[in-house]
């Protein structure tokens, strides 16, 4: 009777609903996170409205400091620049002929970019009104789209180049994506165009894209027949490995192309 509920059939089974899970599992911190922006939690609030507060005033009295935030959010870290850097990284795979590597980082940019903007346009947020505003923004406040796009572009980059950096200056990467993601939710919060809760729902709304798109790739892996891998290792670590060559021609085969006519 087992042997029916057995096979690959069963297993994928196990692995959808074990995809399900996780996924659900990792929408839960930006469930509870919308949940207390639209009720308008007093605590949340407040902490909204005394960061914006104080942080507006810095601004105010510093504008150079300024001019290096709208920098830095503009042009470094806007959203059009990391989803840039992520097609560059998909042309890569794709002439590494890493085919499903390249579909994974491809997909996961576009459907982070895509549920952010429901997300923005489902829950109709106001931005931060203040007096004497620094910078301005269009669109609506939550999720920040700057934060759910570093968060997704730098998760794409790290799972995907990991392999091919050397043990020893892994940390290195790591340390980067965490500057960025960090130094973005900052720059929104500190130029007056994002309140922090808003910041980090995109957070962790690009989180449970991720999350959802790595369990898809991982299941690839195993039905091919390979590890699963870990964080550390990134998503391939079989990017590194050179392409098979042709094995040399034997003595019988280096001859055969100089034989003519029949034998006999």
């Amino acid at each position: 009777m087992l042997a029916r509920y057995e096979g690959p059939d069963a297993t994928f089974g196990a692995r959808l609903v074990l995809a399900a899970v996780v996924t659900a599992g990792a929408s839960v911190p930006f469930a509870l996170a919308l949940v207390l922006v639209e009720s308008q939690w007093p605590p949340l609030h407040r902490l909204d409205q005394a960061t914006a507060e104080r942080l507006h005033n810095t601004a105010l009295a510093h504008p150079g400091w300024v001019r290096f935030l709208e920098t830095l959010s503009d042009l470094v870290w806007d959203p059009v620049t990391m989803r840039l850097l992520v097609a560059v990284l998909v042309a890569w795979l794709v002439s590494r002929r890493a085919w499903r590597l390249a579909a994974w980082a491809g997909a996961t940019a576009v459907a982070g970019g895509l549920i952010g903007l429901l997300a923005k346009s489902a829950v109709e947020r106001a931005r931060p009104h203040l007096p004497d505003p620094v910078a301005h923004a269009p669109g609506f406040s939550f999720p920040s789209g700057h934060a759910m796009t570093a968060t997704t572009s730098c998760a794409v980059l790290l799972l995907v180049l990991l392999p091919v950096v050397p043990r020893a200056w892994r940390p290195l990467p790591w340390a980067l994506a965490l500057v960025t993601v960090v130094g973005v939710g900052y720059t929104r919060v500190a130029l007056g165009v994002h309140w922090v809760s808003d910041v980090v729902g995109g957070w962790l709304l690009g989180l449970a894209v991720v999350a959802a798109t790595t369990l898809a790739f991982e299941a690839w892996r195993a039905d091919t027949g390979r590890r699963r891998t870990a964080m550390t290792e990134g998503l391939e670590p079989e990017l590194t490995e050179p392409e098979p060559e042709a094995p040399p021609a034997g003595p019988a085969e280096a001859a055969a192309p100089r034989m003519h006519g029949p034998v006999g």
